[in-house]
């Protein structure tokens, strides 16, 4: 039996990104073992994967480098036939290149690369022809596999399911105000505006992490409808990803609960401020719209991860989309009146 490790440290949105992997190695060798090392805090997205055996978990916060040694040992003592690292970055290409696996995979752009036995051109750009971060992540195994696109999976379990279910009697509209990066996050003003234009029968769930409840707070007493409930810090990945699947619509930054909706192929619209669809991370489900400035605008995109304030210090690119814009996706959906 083949046993393989995936490696993705990075953030929320990163690992839901790097879960096509999963689904691909599973379709071409179901009876692998896969195991996936990510960082601590966000080992709740991947539990009671189907596909997954075992999942490894790096604390950054607490002794970071001893723990760093902690997993290369564990690693090298599973005797891997192939870890895939999907991040760019020394402290896991030095798991990587150290790991004793008969297979080592990465990005060129790692500085462990030489040391792989399979080292993959990174392709990044800013053009139409730029591919999306999940062809990127499936080109690591595109020499054993195929090129065949897979997309991301979550797999709520029946308890997350249970928990949402009496959230849907009703139809509903998720809204995920909060972005770690100020320049990717919508400002509250906006989400307020837009929330009061919406039809009165939509039931409204704000969604956040604990960090994000004040925001999702503020917004929900700042509002004049009276059917709108913060969720934030309420429910888990799994949960808050198990009540997107089932909304009319999830309005999200570019952020990690936009990569929730493609992972459960709930319809959702991205709202675009610094950054840009074509850096590769733009929404994957089948009901899919991207809200940005209609308008060109010299300054933007201002970076490919987002700024703590505005370099410009007029943040237009959020400030110049219209409430219309949003209210258009809605409509798209089908037998929506606004």
């Amino acid at each position: 039996m083949e046993k393989i490790l995936i490696i993705q440290t990075a953030f929320i949105g990163d690992v839901v990104l790097s879960a096509c992997l999963i689904e691909k190695l599973h379709a071409f060798s179901p009876d692998a073992q896969i195991d996936f090392l990510l960082r601590k805090g966000n080992e709740g997205l991947l539990k009671a994967h189907p596909y997954l055996n075992e999942i490894l978990i790096w604390d950054k916060k607490n002794g970071k480098y001893k723990d760093l040694w902690r997993l290369l040992r564990v690693i090298r003592q599973k005797k891997y036939d192939k870890v895939i690292n999907v991040q760019r970055y020394g402290a896991t290409g030095l798991l990587t290149a150290f790991s004793n696996a008969k297979q080592k995979i990465g990005f060129d752009k790692n500085p462990f690369s030489p040391l792989f036995d399979i080292s993959v051109k990174h392709n990044t750009g800013r053009g139409i022809e730029t591919p999306h971060e999940i062809e990127r992540n499936l080109s690591l195994i595109q020499s054993f596999t195929n090129n065949t696109v897979y997309k991301p999976r979550l797999y709520p379990s029946q308890q997350d399911n249970d928990v949402v279910q009496p959230l849907k009697s009703l139809p509903y509209i998720c809204i995920a105000p909060a972005s770690v990066w100020f320049t990717k996050q919508y400002p509250a003003h906006k989400w307020i505006s837009f929330i009061d234009k919406l039809p009165a029968p939509y039931i409204v769930y704000l969604l956040g992490a604990p960090g994000e409840a004040k925001l999702c707070e503020d917004i929900r007493q700042k509002v004049k409808r009276e059917n709108v409930m913060s969720l934030a810090g309420r429910l888990n990945f799994l949960q808050s990803a198990a009540l997107m699947k089932d909304a009319v619509m999830n309005y999200v930054n570019d952020s990690a609960p936009m990569h929730f909706a493609s992972a459960m192929n709930a319809p959702v619209t991205a709202v675009y401020c610094s950054t840009i669809p074509a850096f590769g991370y733009g929404p994957l489900s089948d009901k899919k719209y991207i809200v940005e400035i209609r308008e060109p605008l010299y300054c933007r995109p201002c970076g490919l991860h987002g700024f703590r304030e505005c370099p410009e210090k007029h943040f237009r690119c959020a400030h110049l989309i219209r409430d219309e814009q949003l209210l258009e996706t809605l409509m798209n959906v089908g037998n929506v009146e606004v």
